[in-house]
């Protein structure tokens, strides 16, 4: 993975997240955000700019937390594939929450783009199983 972005309004889990995707050698580069607000910003400007990018100029992976305030997770997935599911095609999302709720599994599975469900702390064991996922 080139790049990834971690969406949580937790400073905590978000160091853990950057610690734990750096320690496993996962990515080269981490993006956060605190809210799906900022991360629907930050797709919007690199849609502004899709024409001169690659596959390599932006996440390939979200780790995206559910309950935030602001723009919360199920709302950051309608809104990103509403405005950017087909720019960015490669993007894969890991929702990585709290939730023991299967309603919240159920929900997800019907987002194309959500690759699995897992609960945090985020761990090694997980990257590695993501990795062979997309492989």
């Amino acid at each position: 993975m080139n790049k990834v972005l971690c969406i949580d309004d937790d400073v905590i889990t978000l160091m853990l997240c950057k610690t734990t995707i750096r320690k496993a050698e996962f990515s080269k580069e981490i993006i956060t955000a605190y809210n799906g607000q900022e991360a629907i910003e930050y797709y919007d400007t690199l849609a502004q700019n899709i024409q001169n990018s690659d596959n390599q100029s932006y996440p390939q992976i979200i780790f995206l937390d559910l309950n935030m305030p602001v723009l919360g997770g199920w709302e950051f997935l309608d809104d990103f594939m509403n405005l950017f599911y087909t720019k960015f095609t490669e993007t894969k999302v890991v929702i990585l929450s709290s939730s023991v709720d299967p309603k919240d599994r159920e929900r997800a599975e019907k987002y194309p783009i959500v690759i699995d469900f897992c609960s945090k702390p985020i761990t090694k064991e997980m990257l590695n199983n993501i990795k062979n996922k997309l492989s």
